[in-house]
């Protein structure tokens, strides 16, 4: 992993994550384009699973997995609901990564982890440089994404060639948690494969409660260090691996069993 701050070197990887899914074949088409620029790229999936039409959630797991990569790793992002429109497309580059995004707030929270981030969007004259003059006007993926990550994978392309910095980008459109009075307010930001409902309360947040007690649904829950201390059928709040705060049920989904979804507050406070 790179010193914060670190320059891009590519190393040839290249990590996806949209909302595309797998029935059809906008990801393998991606990769198609790809691997047509840059033979030797190694594509890894991150996730292409996320909830449709919802750039918070691949933000979030982007910020938190970019990291588990090499320095050198370019990472596009694809959940795109104003694909064809005005909207810009997001260069950011930090701790030695690269990351690609429509520039609809995707980013803000992969910005928020990055020491000295650097911003830019890219430019129209980059695009035509590589030989795209007609993207298609829904399907910026393959036209615009795949070719762009490819060049930079590949170590044809440097960031300061992609466009211009900026200042700022769009903001992501998720709260940060709320501190005060003795607890911290935050939201389910994904649910992930068990039924777990991951929250965008970091771990660390919990340090300041000698004694924290989670509160979502209606339902208090208890603090634990794993799902094996409660019950099958019990639920529970933990620390999850990615260092966040996260509602379980042992061995069943907390997600069907509360009745809830992305988006629902979640408060914890003192026992």
């Amino acid at each position: 992993m790179a010193a914060p701050g670190g320059a891009f070197k590519a190393c040839g990887v290249i990590t996806l994550t949209s909302d595309f899914g797998l029935q059809d074949p906008f990801v393998g088409v991606m990769k198609g384009q790809i691997l047509g620029r840059f033979a030797d790229a190694r594509i890894i999936d991150l996730t292409n699973e996320v909830l449709a039409h919802w750039p918070v959630e691949a933000g979030f797991w982007l910020a938190r997995a970019y990291r588990y990569f090499p320095s050198g790793t370019v990472h596009v992002a694809v959940v795109d609901p104003g694909v064809g429109g005005p909207r810009g497309i997001a260069i950011v580059e930090g701790h030695g990564h690269i990351f690609l995004a429509p520039d609809n707030g995707l980013l803000g929270s992969v910005v928020e982890t990055l020491a000295v981030p650097v911003l830019r969007q890219l430019s129209d004259g980059f695009i035509a440089s590589l030989g795209v003059t007609r993207p298609s006007a829904t399907f910026h993926g393959r036209d615009i994404f795949a070719p762009v990550a490819a060049e930079l994978a590949a170590g044809r392309a440097t960031p300061e060639q992609l466009g211009e910095q900026v200042s700022e980008l769009v903001p992501g459109w998720l709260d940060a948690p709320v501190e005060g009075a003795g607890q911290i307010t935050g939201a389910v930001v994904t649910i992930d494969h068990f039924g777990n409902l991951i929250t965008n309360i970091d771990g660390v947040l919990l340090h300041t409660l000698a004694r924290a007690q989670v509160r979502i649904g209606g339902v208090e829950i208890p603090l634990r260090r794993t799902y094996s201390d409660v019950r099958p059928g019990d639920y529970l709040a933990l620390i999850n691996s990615f260092g966040v705060l996260e509602i379980a049920r042992a061995e069943q989904s907390a997600a069907e069993g509360l009745g809830l979804a992305r988006g629902a507050p979640v408060t914890v406070s003192h026992k």
